[in-house]
């Protein structure tokens, strides 16, 4: 999300507290353009992930940030038309939208003036949400396309008000001064154009004229820009008034005095405690500023004539006898007093206003809707750097040329084993749980008096033989059967035939053990063994592999080969928010094959010398070195989250990689440096380590995670795949 400054960043608060409830697996960012509006953005630090100054809007610029974090929705709050960073977030098929639209008296014209060219900018946006029709009429008018642009309220009638905490510093200080009443002049402004009042002399000017009759009074002043705090620290010194500054709060003020403050964020939990509150931009032509905040509160609000920023609340309150309106700056004091002087009315003000501002709530709920409905729409495809992109791009044309042909060369040489066989695979590189699903499937169908053996290529393995067959449970050397092949071999669970040309394996596994249905393994692409059932796995933490092939993604086909699949499983789909734009994405090519949901969940904890177990919440550990060689990283280190291990150090290596001796005594350095007790890796990386591992990371012990498929439905997940059989 991109608010520009401290107003879009306030107005924004509940949007990003209801975006972080209704995304809880998803990373949140906010960006904001100015000094005020960062340093407010980063009180929403609890709330999001990453706060940072949004790029200028160049393309390369844009497009660093957008490969950095892969958003699936780019919100802009109010006004900020940027042509690169729309265009460039609609190329990487994000959702794109304006919330809390709105365009100001001041930059319509210009706006206007240049209809050709936003034209064709906001035609990138998929959705406009504009404050009101008046709002909502000037995107149309300046071309966005009257079909994405819509009424949907304001947020700041969704404020919810919160006075100042204990412990706040200026509570402190009110509650030592106490003062008989409280004015607060709010946001004030230097002058726009020649005529306008300066809004700090107003005040002041205001103030000295009420303090006689009002001893007890405390006058809050508070500049809405940072550099203008020195300047009114020096107007209330030269005009002779007792005053303290928020950076160095006193013991103690003479009254009637001043409390400049000067700090950022804390105006509106201060609105509590006033009287009266006067809003800035109002007297000057400003085109004024949120007096939706001090409403909330039922507090009567002054203002002067030009709220043209906010048109229709200015109305509202007007006909409602909500505010105050004045005319100038000369009729200020007047208004302030009257209000000082009669509670009564001063109150009914307030009332009136918390009732027009409540009337018009709902429209960070429709915000946050749409977002869900982006958000459940795309899923971003990435795209890589310049000037590797084109080169990447015609090899991934070359890529797809070379699948497309050796699956057609397969297909006329299908060949068929003598009992059925399973497929399970991805349409990615990368993991996505293959191997614990291929484990589920041979304890599942073992249950229900089936005989499974298992079926896999073997990748990376150092052995003689072509075609291997070895027993469940049997001893052999992980140098030649390769990792993964070890974790199904150890499982005990079925037979596992090793080779790359999985037919004359399969003959072989069939020859030499009694199976009556083979799972292969990591087989989707392997056309030239027929199959029963395909099943195609999906990792919901990373689907679809940007949307590209290889070597521009980790797509190893087209997403059109999702409609070869009979039945599809979404793996660690508890940890995503994806599901639905993921099963959108798979209706989109396949129809009819049904869709499950999986977890990944740690099993034991494994020390490596001793093969001892624990258990998944009891390690005899916290802190920790991790290490990893995975296809899909981010779903160790989830789980590692997920499970409260408190990580000094973090490494991760190649997918299949060979631990070398000098890589262990660096990590475990590393780790031992950092204050870790243990270094903690996986099951497959366990398998890939070297000899004498244990006194390469002495005095550090060796932890590796066993995980376990947990699938949602498993009936029906299994009886998808029997009937098949």
């Amino acid at each position: 999300m991109h608010a520009v400054s401290v107003g879009e960043v306030l107005a924004c608060l509940e949007f990003v507290r209801g975006l972080r409830a209704e995304f809880p697996h998803s990373r949140l960012f906010v960006s904001a353009s100015t000094l005020a509006g960062r340093a407010t953005a980063e009180k929403l630090r609890d709330l999001a992930d990453g706060v940072f100054y949004a790029p200028v809007d160049y393309c390369f610029a844009v497009r660093r940030v957008l490969r950095a974090l892969k958003p699936s929705v780019v919100v802009v709050a109010e006004t900020e038309i940027w042509p690169n960073l729309l265009r460039e977030a609609k190329r990487t098929e994000a959702g794109v939208a304006i919330v809390n639209g709105r365009i100001s008296d001041r930059a319509f014209p210009g706006y206007r003036r240049r209809r050709w060219f936003f034209h064709h900018v906001l035609r990138h946006l998929d959705a406009i949400l504009a404050q009101d029709e008046g709002m909502a009429e000037r995107f149309t008018a300046i071309g966005a396309p009257p079909d994405r642009v819509e009424k949907a309220g304001n947020f700041k009638y969704d404020f919810q008000p919160h006075a100042a905490p204990a412990g706040s510093p200026v509570r402190r200080f009110l509650e030592q001064v106490r003062p008989e009443r409280v004015w607060i002049a709010a946001s004030t402004m230097p002058p726009a154009e020649t005529g306008d009042p300066d809004e700090d002399d107003a005040v002041i000017g205001a103030f000295r004229d009420l303090a006689p009759r009002h001893p007890g009074l405390l006058l809050v002043l508070v500049p809405r820009r940072p550099e203008r705090f020195d300047i009114a620290a020096q107007k209330l010194a030269a005009a002779g008034l007792p005053f303290a500054r928020r950076s160095a709060l006193p013991a103690s003020l003479d009254l009637p005095g001043v409390l400049l403050l000067d700090s950022i964020g804390e105006l509106s939990g201060l609105f509590a405690a006033a009287d009266v509150v006067f809003m800035g931009g109002t007297l000057a032509r400003r085109g004024g500023h949120n007096i939706l905040e001090p409403a909330f509160f039922a507090r009567p609000v002054v203002v002067g004539p030009h709220m043209e920023n906010f048109p229709e609340i200015d109305r509202e309150f007007r006909a409602a006898q909500a505010c105050v309106p004045i005319a100038d700056a000369a009729g200020l004091a007047g208004a302030v007093e009257d209000l000082l002087r009669d509670s009564a009315r001063a109150a009914a003000v307030g009332e009136r206003a918390l009732a027009c501002a409540e009337a018009r709530s709902g429209a960070t709920a429709r915000a946050i809707a749409l977002v869900r409905l982006l958000y459940d729409r795309h899923i971003p495809c990435h795209r890589p750097a310049w000037p590797w992109f084109p080169l990447a791009w015609a090899l991934s044309r070359i890529w797809e040329w070379g699948g497309r042909l050796r699956m057609r060369r397969a297909a006329l040489d299908r060949r068929r084993l003598h009992v059925p066989v399973v497929g399970v695979g991805n349409i990615t590189m990368g993991g996505t749980g293959k191997t614990p699903c291929v484990l589920w499937l041979a304890r599942a169908l073992a249950a229900r008096d089936r005989h499974p053996g298992v079926l896999t290529r073997g990748y990376g393995r150092a052995s003689p033989q072509k075609y291997l067959v070895v027993p469940a449970g049997a001893s052999l050397d992980a140098d030649l059967t390769g990792d993964e092949p070890q974790i199904l071999i150890r499982s005990g669970l079925a037979p596992v035939g090793i080779g790359a040309d999985r037919y004359r394996t399969g003959l072989l596994l069939e020859k030499e053990s009694a199976v009556d249905v083979v799972l292969l393994d990591d087989g989707f692409q392997h056309v030239r063994l027929q199959r029963r059932a395909d099943v195609v796995l999906i990792d919901a933490l990373r689907p679809f592999g940007g949307r590209r092939l290889f070597p521009t993604g980790r797509l190893r086909e087209p997403l059109a080969g999702l409609g070869r699949a009979d039945v599809f499983l979404i793996t660690r789909s508890d940890s995503s928010d994806l599901v639905p734009a993921i099963h959108n994405t798979i209706r989109r090519w396949n129809e009819r094959a049904p869709v499950f949901h999986a977890s990944v969940r740690p099993a034991v904890w494994v020390e490596h010398t001793t093969g001892e177990r624990f258990d998944i919440g009891a390690p005899p550990f916290r802190r920790a070195a991790a290490f990893c060689g995975l296809g899909n990283p981010d779903s160790f280190r989830h789980s590692l989250g997920a499970l409260g291990i408190e990580l000094t150090e973090w490494v991760e290596f190649d997918d299949h990689h060979r631990y070398r001796p000098y890589e262990l005594r660096r990590m475990a350095l590393l780790g031992k440096d950092a204050g870790a007790t243990a270094l903690v890796t996986t099951e497959k990386d366990s398998i890939n380590l070297c000899d004498g591992t244990p006194h390469l990371i002495d005095p550090l012990r060796l932890f590796w995670l066993q995980v376990e498929l947990q699938v949602d439905d498993e009936a029906g997940f299994l009886d998808a795949i029997v009937s098949r059989l």
